[in-house]
């Protein structure tokens, strides 16, 4: 198959193509082009203030939960800061069904990150490793017919992805080819990111978790090109706002053909998120700083970076979680967390058999509250 051939496919409900990458159409119009520029400022910002905080960690964790929880949201997955943050994925412990699904979300972004990160490409079979996080089993590409995308209120039939097994997986191999060569399209990385997320949705290979696993690829594209070293844009929190133009819009192309709209909405959405990320992170430096400073001052042989960075990558910390990171006993972690408690840097919480110690301010701006 050419790279400019269109693979018809006839759909059960609808007469609807799906073209093979890459677009024949240019879709780089002047306002795309405008909003491009303005988008990738605001990226660099971001990509420079990551820079500036001290270990990454802290922000793969506490950022990670947050998108994912988002994320999960989106498909109807609820659960509260609170819980997603007092689970614990390493040892099981979920404060409700939807927040081990969103710790789920959150292994699968750190997984296929550590995977890009190492290879430098985002495959097939990266994604499919991703989607058995998330979903817990490993079905795979869709080998059977019947998936419909439903209207959520009426419950009638808004569009019908293919069908066919074989289909299918022709397609995502064209979209793992897109995705990983640079020399089938020549056009912005944030504009390509825009096209691919809309034809992974298109194409839905999975029975289920496609949303979840499509916004994960969409910001591990832009750290595979550069744009980003960390997976910290997370688009879900601007979806959300604006849900019915996401749905809208994807199928808007679907049925039109036409791009601009759609690709200037992810553009918006990659500026407006890089923004308020760089809020964010500056206001959690500037807390990690008064944390350090009161800690260095008040309580200097407490002080550690690595305790520092414990009370900044888990907002609900645990006895448990210092042992390990600081490599110290039982013992003299309780005293370390009971000291902290006098200086008011963190709250103990009892949440059925377990304690928590909160580092309240971090919470705060982490839920957004």
């Amino acid at each position: 198959m050419t790279k400019n051939e269109i693979f018809v496919l006839r759909l059960w409900d609808m007469r609807q193509t799906i073209e093979i990458l890459p677009l024949k159409k240019d879709v780089e119009t002047k306002p795309v082009l405008r909003k491009a520029a303005s988008a990738r400022g605001a990226l660099a910002e971001l990509k420079g203030i990551i820079t500036s905080i001290p270990n990454e960690n802290i922000l793969l964790e506490t950022l990670a939960l947050r998108e994912a929880r988002e994320s999960s949201a989106i498909e109807n997955i609820i659960s509260t800061f609170a819980e997603v943050y007092q689970s614990n994925l390493f040892a099981s412990q979920f404060a409700s069904p939807a927040a081990k699904e969103v710790h789920q979300y959150a292994q699968a972004l750190r997984t296929g990150f550590g995977l890009v990160k190492k290879h430098g490409l985002l495959t097939n079979n990266f994604i499919l490793q991703m989607h058995e996080i998330i979903e817990q089993n490993n079905a795979g590409f869709r080998k059977l017919p019947g998936t419909k995308l439903l209207n959520d209120k009426t419950g009638a039939i808004i569009y019908t992805p293919p069908q066919d097994h074989k289909t299918i997986t022709r397609l995502m191999n064209n979209l793992e080819q897109f995705i990983n060569d640079d020399k089938m399209m020549d056009a912005d990385p944030l504009i390509k990111m825009a096209i691919i997320h809309h034809q992974f949705e298109t194409i839905h290979p999975f029975y289920d978790g496609n949303g979840r696993t499509g916004r994960i690829i969409s910001i591990l594209y832009l750290v595979q090109k550069g744009l980003l070293h960390l997976p910290v844009l997370y688009l879900s929190r601007y979806i959300i706002r604006h849900k019915n133009d996401y749905y809208r819009l994807l199928q808007k192309v679907r049925e039109t053909g036409k791009w601009e709209e759609w690709i200037l909405y992810m553009l918006d959405g990659v500026e407006q998120t890089a923004t308020e990320s760089v809020k964010l992170i500056g206001n959690i430096k500037k807390l990690m700083q008064e944390y350090k400073q009161t800690i260095r001052t008040e309580l200097p042989k407490l002080y550690s970076q690595d305790l520092l960075n414990n009370l900044f990558k888990y907002p609900y910390t645990k006895i448990e979680f210092l042992e390990r990171d600081l490599e110290v006993s039982g013992r003299t972690a309780t005293r370390y967390l009971e000291a902290l408690i006098e200086k008011g840097l963190v709250k103990k919480q009892r949440v059925g058999r377990d304690n928590f110690y909160l580092n309240e301010s971090l919470f705060q701006l982490l839920s957004g509250n």
